[in-house]
């Protein structure tokens, strides 16, 4: 039995909708996965009219059995949502009720994986800024799907398939991060990551790279201190406990040298430092993913595109990495409690 993937609607006045859409029909997703389209039907409708995708979208039942079964090449499911009709529809908008129903769309797919009608999410990108418009008190994506699980710890990774990396702090400015980075926060984040590993990849002895904060990794102290006096420590106390841990490094150095596959992941102090060589090497095939939590979630590594909604230009290829990411951690999770040979 295929795995159910839970495919959101994002914001539907970016390409979320249509790379959705587009992923969801295409014969490499198809093979792997049953794909659910969450969210707005009248919006999904609108983009598969619009692009004259062969898409025939029908309400979800309810019925876990019925939507693992007999699902045809261009049938999709979606949950409905009232609020919404094709005239909401304004693509390059930021809009509350884009936002509100963006943020409907992940509650929906959590209550679908909680029930065990899908066994994987994978989010359209949204706007922070329509979400907050619609009320929805949370910085992203994230967090909501942290919350409605009940996960009390996340850490987000961006994977491609020469890279992972795992950041020790993600959305904040860059004057924050040396206060923010701490000896519980390193180990919390650092034990995160390795568990995912073993769990969600089946990586029997993680070995993981982390870098410094500080350029050159602080230079034995003469350029910051954060490396001698709280990191190194941090990594020799998780060494003793089984962990294999190289660094920390000094980031443009190991970047430079990087060999794909020499290391299982790189644990990165900030955004910026971990996200721009990874992004260089996925050539736009990136996948963010929440390590950490008792549902899988994976997204394509982009935004909601607003400069170009509603061109049909958009390129799936992120979105269809995600998938397939999340089918495959959805794989070993199952595997894992016995449910696969």
């Amino acid at each position: 039995m295929k795995p159910v993937v839970a495919i959101t609607l994002g914001d539907f006045n970016g390409i979320g909708p249509e790379v959705a859409l587009k992923s969801a029909l295409h014969p490499s997703v198809r093979r792997l996965c049953t794909p659910l389209l969450i969210g707005a039907k009248p919006a999904f409708e609108f983009y598969a009219r619009r692009y004259r995708l062969p898409a025939h979208i029908r309400p979800l039942d309810g019925s876990a059995e019925s939507e693992r079964a007999g699902r045809g090449a261009i049938t999709l499911s979606s949950v409905e949502s009232s609020a919404v009709s094709a005239a909401s529809v304004r693509p390059g908008l930021v809009s509350g009720r884009a936002g509100g129903a963006a943020a409907r769309a992940v509650e929906a797919a959590v209550r679908l994986v909680q029930s065990g009608v899908a066994d994987a999410i994978v989010t359209a990108p949204v706007s922070k800024r329509a979400m907050h418009l619609a009320g929805v008190d949370f910085p992203g994506q994230t967090e909501m799907v942290q919350h409605l699980s009940g996960a009390s710890r996340v850490v987000m990774m961006l994977v491609c398939s020469r890279l992972r990396v795992g950041l020790i702090t993600i959305h904040v400015p860059v004057r924050e991060v040396a206060r923010l980075i701490s000896g519980a926060l390193l180990r919390e984040r650092i034990q995160v990551i390795d568990e995912a590993l073993r769990n969600d990849w089946g990586i029997r002895q993680p070995a993981l790279a982390v870098l410094g904060l500080n350029p050159h990794a602080g230079e034995s102290g003469d350029l910051g201190a954060e490396e001698k006096q709280l990191i190194a420590p941090t990594l020799q106390q998780l060494r003793r406990t089984g962990l294999s841990l190289a660094g920390p490094f000094p980031a443009d150095a190991f970047f430079a040298r990087y060999k794909p596959g020499s290391y299982d992941a790189v644990v990165a102090m900030y955004h910026d430092q971990g996200l721009i060589p990874l992004k260089m090497l996925a050539a736009g095939r990136g996948v963010n993913v929440s390590l950490g939590l008792p549902v899988v979630r994976t997204s394509p590594d982009h935004g909601t595109g607003f400069d170009i909604a509603g061109k049909g230009t958009a390129d799936p290829a992120s979105m269809i990495e995600a998938i397939k990411l999340a089918v495959l951690i959805a794989t070993h999770r199952r595997s894992a409690r016995g449910k696969l040979p």
